[in-house]
């Protein structure tokens, strides 16, 4: 395997279709401004690189980056990939990753609006991420000790999972399908609208007007924190361990919780049934169903 110390590259497809290279120690910035500096290329190691210019890695195969910085400038900076490995890596730039396959990042610093669009088979572990419309339309993800802030982040995906993370986004996992959360903070609001085949597990969820028009939603040990007008027009099953503010209008299912201060229903439909705990009576337009035993 060819290796290569120590370079400024500035030209146009500098590395153009480079096959068993290793980059490293070499800087990707100058006045020619060139863009797509490894395109097409396979077998690829850069480590501890700095890139300042647009679009470096597009249709590789078998790519390990290590310990590099990609800042602003350095836009769209993974396209089309597969077999990817990133660690230890900032990753500052717009559209870091788009329609990528099998990519996993590990101790990642990213801060990169619409990352991770259309990407299939990402897994995530230790990362810091800042972003909007994070990871839209992805497949097939596993994500763990993940701290996310932006909005409108996981729209659009399908079958993922999620444990120990910390994500506050307004709008998360809107139009979501077959999707775990274990042992996660989720803060924001709107969280989860028009979702399918939702599963949070042990997780404490902060914000208004949480998980509306859910199919199949599942709560298990779960906290709502200022949670109001929860569960509308939703096929919820949960047990919640918090008092909640109020619920609207659940359609199915039967939600357990310790307290809540009002159960509107004023559909017709709305027959979820709400179990409260401690027995006390909420302010409601309907009679609650009774607890039973």
């Amino acid at each position: 395997m060819e290796t290569i110390r120590n370079r400024t590259y500035d030209e146009e497809r500098a590395l153009y279709g480079a096959r068993s290279l290793t980059v490293t120690d070499c800087r990707f910035d100058g006045p020619a401004d060139g863009e797509s500096a490894f395109k097409e290329g396979a077998d690829l190691t850069v480590a501890r690189c700095f890139f300042n210019l647009r679009y470096p890695f597009w249709h590789d195969k078998r790519l390990k980056i290590e310990q590099c910085e990609m800042t602003p400038l350095c836009r769209a900076a993974l396209w089309y990939c597969d077999d990817v490995q990133i660690d230890d890596t900032r990753l500052h730039g717009i559209k870091a990753l788009r329609e990528c396959k099998n990519v996993r990042l590990k101790n990642c610093d990213i801060i990169s609006p619409e990352f991770g669009w259309s990407s299939r088979g990402v897994e995530m572990t230790g990362c810091r991420a800042e972003s909007e419309y994070f990871m839209l339309r992805a497949e097939g993800l596993l994500f763990r000790n993940v701290r996310l802030t932006g909005k409108y982040s996981f729209q659009y995906i399908e079958n993922a999972l999620f444990e120990d993370c910390t994500f506050e986004t307004k709008d998360a996992f809107w139009h979501a399908k077959n999707v775990t959360v274990k042992n996660s903070l989720i803060k924001g609001e709107y969280l989860a609208w028009y979702s399918e085949n939702l599963t949070l597990e042990n997780c404490r969820i902060i914000g208004t007007q949480p998980l509306c028009y859910c199919k199949n939603l599942t709560l298990i040990n779960c906290e709502l924190l200022d949670a109001d007008l929860c569960f509308e027009r939703s096929e919820v099953n949960a047990t919640i361990t918090t008092p909640v503010v109020s619920i609207k209008n659940p359609l199915s299912g039967c939600i357990h919780v310790p307290a809540v201060g009002e159960i509107i229903r004023d559909i017709p439909g709305a027959d979820g049934e709400v179990v409260i705990e401690d027995g006390q009576a909420p302010k409601t337009e309907e009679a609650v169903c009774e607890k039973t035993y």
